[in-house]
């Protein structure tokens, strides 16, 4: 793996609160102050792919679980180690470890972990849910510093309906953690249930009016809850509707780049200030060393060309924030 790219020493001011903090300050106040920090409303997703990854790190044919496991572990940690200083949170989408059976789900462990010593926020993307104990297992094993995976926040499914989030809402509330739910996915067959119209609105709307209800005793000084929405940046014009019929929710936003959407496709998704939203991007950052605009790094400048895109995608954002 290259070195590590330079990190200006004003880097350590900007490390994420310490564990007192995280315990008793509210997920979306941290996340407004990171961002602040950061000048950054960037979430880099951790979607490892053995067929993407830079040569030097790609685990050799007929590995077994491990060997792959190591190679997924010290990928994203070089991919935190060159964004860590100029975002304000990861994703890792628990499916790429989980497919590597017990090894992955160690080498989830240890990204997060790093994630959090680099100063980092962390959303694990697992779209979890299920009902009573089950819905209250889901969240005690995520959310929360305290919890055994120590995540921040996590992806979660409406479908079951909403009792079926009410324990995640309750681990936020004890564990200064947040949830996203699903809203309006970013992918063409999302609307096969979210678009479907019933008592006069599609579901996505019913979905987003509990959210605003969650949220109204729950607000922190950001002006936002604990409960967000994901909303793809594939349908730019319902989401600046969504932003309007949830103000006090934090949209994070999948569908940049890879998939298509660009700066302007998602700037319905942030509040007059430019606050209340996080834009993920994966791929593109990821192996921007595959990209051919970032062609010139190499592969083994892979963590200089991350970081080239990443900054790259910051300027588009602050653009269209208005920073």
């Amino acid at each position: 793996m290259s070195a590590e790219p330079h990190r200006s020493p004003a880097s350590a001011s900007l490390s994420a609160p310490s564990s007192e903090m995280a315990a008793s300050s509210p997920w979306a106040d941290r996340l407004a102050a990171a961002m602040e920090a950061r000048g950054s409303a960037v979430c880099v997703g951790l979607d490892p792919r053995t067929e993407s990854l830079p040569p030097s790190l790609a685990p050799q044919a007929g590995a077994d679980w491990s060997a792959v496991a190591t190679s997924y572990r010290r990928f994203c940690e070089g991919v935190i180690d060159a964004v860590a200083d100029i975002v304000p949170v990861v994703k890792p989408q628990a499916a790429f470890f989980e497919q590597l059976g017990p090894p992955g789900m160690v080498a989830l462990g240890q990204v997060i972990d790093h994630a959090i010593a680099s100063g980092l926020l962390v959303v694990l993307d697992g779209k979890r849910n299920d009902i009573g104990s089950t819905a209250e297992a889901y969240a005690s094993a995520y959310l929360g510093r305290q919890s055994p995976w120590r995540c921040d926040s996590l992806t979660v499914s409406p479908y079951l309906g909403d009792d079926s989030l009410d324990p995640f809402v309750a681990a936020c509330d004890t564990a200064a953690a947040g949830i996203f739910v699903l809203v309006k996915t970013s992918n063409p067959g999302g609307g096969f249930l979210q678009d479907q119209v019933a008592g006069g609105e599609p579901i996505y709307r019913h979905v987003a009016r509990w959210i605003t209800g969650v949220n109204q005793s729950r607000t922190g000084a950001s002006g936002y809850g604990p409960v967000g929405a994901v909303v793809g940046a594939t349908y730019p014009e319902q989401l600046a509707e969504l932003r309007a019929a949830m103000p006090n929710a934090v949209i994070l936003i999948p569908g940049f780049g890879a998939q298509g959407g660009a700066a302007a496709d998602v700037a319905g998704g942030f509040d007059r200030h430019g606050r209340g939203a996080i834009v993920n991007n994966s791929r593109n950052i990821l192996f921007a060393y595959r990209r051919p605009e970032f062609k010139s790094y190499g592969p083994d400048r892979w963590q200089d060309a991350t970081r080239a895109a990443t900054s790259e995608m910051n300027e588009q954002l602050n653009a269209v924030r208005g920073r």
